[in-house]
């Protein structure tokens, strides 16, 4: 070895320079081949995923990413661990220069790991409207999977949903930018300043962007999307992760927007993205989107001219395998067809990422006393019960909840009631383990299961009708298992024991409601009966259920969908629905329950909100449970029976029907329900404009009351401040938590502005007849919009001034007055008010 040698791998391994410095001194020594294999993934799947040599054939030059999905599979920590500590050794002896790969694993609900803690879904994380408890959600999920050797942790979600269509909804925080932002930032701070064992994880934010605008609620459609639209709502809680939290990954969506692939488009992903957003860390592939562009968008005359595109596009690294960075790519850079100049910049980001997060220090997982120390811990358990908690919304209630301890006869009705894994939504370790035995997959990039019944299955021939699956029923699982579905649907049946072994190894202590009711309980004679399926028109189990109501004194209904994944779910990913109300089957048994004039309770589990005809005009009580994950059972008995006083919120404006969408709060003035203000009718002639239930929405066992509101400045600079204050005070005899919420309207404007928006939010608990004062600081460029010139402005101007329960239920307003416009840097604006709160006499 030369001298010159010699002194650069000193360089780049002397920890003492900076991430930037040593990626610097390493690319200089990488060959052609080196860098394209930086800028690939490799995805050990099924029966291969433990096969050093077939891996070592797949990656002759190392790589730069490894999929950890099928850590799913395996049966312990220790195990998982070692897997990882096995690839990586595999990894980095391909590689001529020794350089570890970044391992990826999903982070929206906890690791696919055993002994991993689960945690509720995103909407029900952003109905607890909780930053902070958010942040130490992100740091446990980091620190497990770091423990691991993952690094790249695939979340937080910081999709606007306006749409419930999408099956994806329950994986946002909602339709409202300002409380994404908080909620994003905050899990990303969480993440990102979370090291284990010299690993330093990192988020990745996803999907980039206006996702969930997409045609027809269907996933990775076009999204018809305007540039205003596209960078004031749904860039918001993107820019907030940037600018707040440093977020150093993006992963871009599947849609084409006015004309282009995310996944390809420099206009997003170099110009918004780097260059007005000031994002600065790697853009990685979702999995497939690359592919996707060429085969599906047909972008590119082939996949290497595509692969081109997207790196010219600012795409750093393609995931789950390689494809557009492929061979052929590798061979336009090196006839000089592609620019060397390109290759490299790309490159250096990847290594500065991989020495940023002390991965050529600290390659490996955890092992012993160190890595299950960090799994030991029972905060990840005790945050899951407070998530979960906290994400109850109690939408209705005559007064029959909380639940009086001398009820001699209770009824416990629906499928989500004796099956505890219907708790677990989408992207948490339990529903991606049922997907593995999925007769179809939905997940993108992720091929069919070889351990599926796919492989027996036939399509039945002629007879299929709308709304069944076209599979025949000879497809068979494990152990001979034969495949079930729902009657009369294409979604396949979980009531198996297959899917019951599978909650009993990664939680064996999750009991079921009915099983928490029974212990929580005693003096209750307590009668079950499955009732109805999670879809479908299915009536077969009505004659026992409806037995057992008649027999009751009060009626708890367990209602929803499955929130999953692929056929195994009523929604989930690339699961979409056309209709969002509860099934057929569940709507009929409201109205044949209800005539037998008992007490009836509906608790509704899944992704995307309730909305029923039925529930409304015959449920005494409907609590909102969505996928409360292992600590459900406990959430949800804590509410019926009053021991936790619900303080949940809706994060989404509830629709009646699909016919109604998109509807949500802060529509532009003179849309949605304020259009009867210009020309038209109040309502639809068939349904009114307004939602169900209003964006924040959320009643509680006790009342409180607002008042002292003080805002301190009639004008403000628009570089300046204003301080709005109030007292907020409990006036029951219960304690609960309140989420206090400012909106803002600017009155008048240059451009078409909202009626309102959400500018600050705070959950606080208040003790019976305590008073809490809650000052928020708004700065002025909170205001700030995209002018003509698609320039950041704040406008001089009045600004109304709501505080209230919910968007609808506002108890204080006032208003003040920006004295002079200004342009600004959107990328340094502030994205929602900063808050503190006292106790008060």
């Amino acid at each position: 070895m030369s001298r010159e040698r010699e002194y650069r791998v000193t360089g780049y391994r002397n920890t003492t320079k900076s991430p930037a410095e040593r990626a610097r001194e390493l690319l200089a020594e990488l060959t052609l081949e080196e860098k394209m294999a930086q800028l690939t993934c490799i995805f050990p799947f099924g029966d291969s995923f433990d096969d050093k040599e077939q891996q070592a054939e797949e990656m002759p030059y190392g790589t730069g990413q490894v999929s950890t999905l099928e850590m799913r599979r395996i049966r312990t920590l220790d195990e998982a661990a070692a897997w990882q500590r096995k690839m990586q050794e595999t990894v980095m002896a391909q590689s001529p220069h020794h350089i570890p790969a970044i391992f990826h694993m999903e982070g929206l609900c906890g690791g696919f790991i055993q002994e991993s803690t689960s945690f509720p879904s995103g909407i029900a994380r952003g109905s607890g409207w909780d930053p902070k408890l958010e942040e130490k959600i992100a740091r446990t999920v980091a620190e497990q999977e770091a423990a691991c050797g993952i690094t790249h942790i695939l979340a937080p979600v910081l999709d606007i949903s306006r749409d419930s269509r999408m099956g994806r909804q329950g994986e946002t925080y909602g339709e409202d930018p300002a409380l994404a932002s908080a909620l994003g930032a905050a899990y990303t701070r969480g993440v990102q300043t979370t090291q284990a064992g010299g690993r330093k994880p990192e988020s990745v934010a996803k999907h980039f962007l206006g996702f969930h605008n997409s045609q027809g609620g269907i996933h990775g459609s076009q999204s018809d999307t305007p540039p205003r639209l596209l960078e004031e709502i749904y860039g918001k809680p993107f820019q907030a992760a940037i600018t707040e939290s440093g977020l150093k990954g993006i992963m871009p969506c599947y849609n084409s927007i006015d004309g282009e692939p995310a996944s390809v488009s420099h206009r997003l992903l170099t110009e918004l993205l780097r260059e007005r957003m000031g994002f600065d860390g790697l853009a990685v592939s979702d999995y497939g989107g690359i592919s996707n562009a060429h085969e599906v968008q047909r972008i590119g005359e082939t996949l290497g001219e595509t692969g081109l595109l997207a790196m010219e596009a600012g795409m750093d690294m393609e995931m789950p395998k390689a494809a557009g960075y492929g061979e052929e790519l590798k061979e336009m850079f090196r006839s000089g067809q592609a620019d060397m100049e390109l290759l490299d910049r790309t490159v250096l980001r990847v290594l500065e990422a991989k020495f940023r997060m002390g991965l050529f220090e600290h390659p490996f997982a955890a092992d012993g006393e160190e890595l299950h120390r960090i799994f030991d811990k029972s905060e990840g358990e005790e945050l899951s019960l407070q998530s979960a908690r906290e994400s109850m919304i109690l939408l209705k209630n005559n007064g029959v909840l909380p639940l009086s301890g001398k009820i001699r006869k209770l009824a416990v009705i629906g499928p989500h009631a004796g099956c505890a894994r219907k708790f677990f939504g989408g992207y948490t370790h339990l529903c991606m383990m049922e997907s593995v035995y999925a007769v179809k997959s939905s997940i993108a990039g992720v091929e069919d299961s070889p351990e599926s019944g796919r492989l027996d299955t036939e399509p039945v021939k002629g007879d299929a009708q709308p709304g069944q699956s076209g599979i025949s029923g000879s497809a068979v699982l494990p152990d001979g298992e034969k495949v079930e579905y729902v009657p009369g649907t294409q979604i396949q049946s979980d009531e198996t024991k297959l899917f019951d072994d599978i909650l009993c190894l990664q939680k064996p202590g999750c009991r079921s409601l009915l099983e928490e009711l029974k212990l929580r309980m005693p003096d209750t004679e307590i009668l079950y009966a499955y009732g109805y399926p999670v879809a479908g028109t299915d009536e077969s189990g009505f004659k026992e259920a409806l037995k057992a109501v008649e027999e009751a004194d009060v009626v708890i209904l367990t209602l929803g969908g499955k929130h999953g994944t692929c056929s195994m779910a009523t929604m989930g990913e690339g699961v979409d629905a056309a209709n969002i109300n509860l099934p057929e089957c569940q709507d009929a048994f409201i109205r044949a329950a209800a005539a037998y004039g008992k007490l009836l309770i509906g608790v509704h589990f899944d992704g995307r909100p309730i909305s029923s005809d039925m529930a409304d005009r015959y449920l005494d009580a409907i609590v909102e449970a969505w996928s409360p994950a292992e600590s459900g059972a406990q959430a949800v008995a804590d509410v019926l029976l009053g021991v936790y006083n619900p303080g949940g919120k809706l994060p989404v404006s509830v629709a009646y029907n699909a016919g109604q969408i998109p509807v949500f709060y802060n529509h532009p003035n003179g849309s949605a329900w304020h259009q009867q203000e210009s020309i038209g009718f109040v309502n639809y002639v068939d349904l009114p404009h307004t939602p169900r239930y209003c964006f924040g929405h959320g009643l509680s066992y006790t009342r409180f009351s607002y008042g002292d509101l003080e805002i301190n400045k009639a004008e403000v600079e628009p570089d300046g401040e204003v301080t709005i204050r109030c007292t907020v005070e409990n006036a029951g005899d219960r304690a609960g938590d309140e989420v206090v919420q400012l909106y803002l309207r600017d009155r008048f404007a240059s451009m078409t502005r909202p009626v309102k928006e959400l500018a600050g939010f705070c959950r606080i608990h208040i003790e019976p007849k305590e008073k809490i004062r809650v000052t928020f600081t708004v700065k002025a460029d909170q205001t700030a919009f995209l002018d003509r010139e698609m320039r950041w402005k704040v406008e001089r101007g009045d600004i109304d001034v709501e505080i209230g329960s919910s968007s609808e239920d506002i108890r204080l307003t006032g208003e003040f007055r920006i004295t002079q416009d200004r342009q600004i840097n959107g990328a340094e604006r502030t994205f929602y008010a900063g808050v503190e709160t006292e106790a008060t006499r």
